[in-house]
């Protein structure tokens, strides 16, 4: 299976409003521009989502074979769900034990995770079914639209293989959206930046295999892992 910087160098891949991808980008950034008083504002928070989610429908409509383009192949699905269990559970446990020990030994509180929306819904709802309603549409959106649409645009501008293989800096930032997505940060506070190595982890998984199956699975993995122990730990 080719990756997905291979696919969109290939010369008969053409695809169209790759640039609206930047949309988003342009609003995550521009919040941080704003007075703190608009920041705070749950709405003002979600604009650079609820921007990405209209560009992705705009630019599904200007394009063919959207889903395989986004990385949604429901042949590839077994095989996304064998290694997305598999890397969710590392990377699960991974930033567990940076949550429960790494963030409190620093001197970090992590008492607040129980008056996040996520905390406050019950368990039997959080897990699996919202948890997995949010890790689909959040890869939709980072990983299968932006980092996709970004490796497209970038992936013409190197001569080298192994960058276009890589398109580092649609990945980099890519992560670096994720990590600073403003409902992100303002809910997790300081732990928001674990999302930046999982975008990063997430990301080269999407672009090497262009397997966007694979992300989701570990998403909603990783997520679901981390809440249950969280929740046992702190209440």
């Amino acid at each position: 299976m080719l990756s997905e910087p291979d696919r969109l160098a290939h010369p008969q891949v053409a695809e169209r409003c790759s640039r609206l991808a930047l949309l988003p980008l342009a609003a995550t950034v521009g919040y941080y521009l704003l007075p703190v008083t608009l920041q705070e504002r749950t709405l003002v928070q979600f604009i650079p989502q609820l921007l990405a989610y209209l560009a992705l429908c705009l630019w599904a409509s200007r394009n063919q074979a959207v889903w395989p383009r986004l990385g949604i192949d429901r042949a590839t699905f077994r095989n996304g769900l064998r290694w997305g269990i598999t890397t969710g559970l590392l990377l699960g446990s991974l930033n567990t034990f940076v949550i429960l020990s790494i963030y409190p030994s620093l001197g970090y509180d992590i008492a607040f995770l129980k008056a996040t929306p996520h905390g406050r819904l019950p368990t039997a709802i959080m897990v699996p079914w919202v948890t997995c309603l949010i890790a689909l549409f959040v890869e939709l959106n980072f990983r299968g639209f932006l980092l996709g649409r970004f490796a497209m645009m970038e992936v013409s501008l190197w001569t080298s293989k192994l960058c276009q293989r890589l398109t580092p800096v649609a990945l980099v930032t890519s992560a670096l959206a994720f990590t600073f997505d403003p409902f992100m940060v303002n809910t997790f506070q300081h732990l928001h930046w674990i999302a930046f190595w999982d975008g990063l982890i997430w990301g080269a998984i999407r672009l090497r295999t262009g397997n966007l199956s694979i992300t989701i699975v570990a998403h909603a993995v990783e997520v679901m892992m981390m809440y249950l122990a969280v929740r046992a730990a702190i209440g």
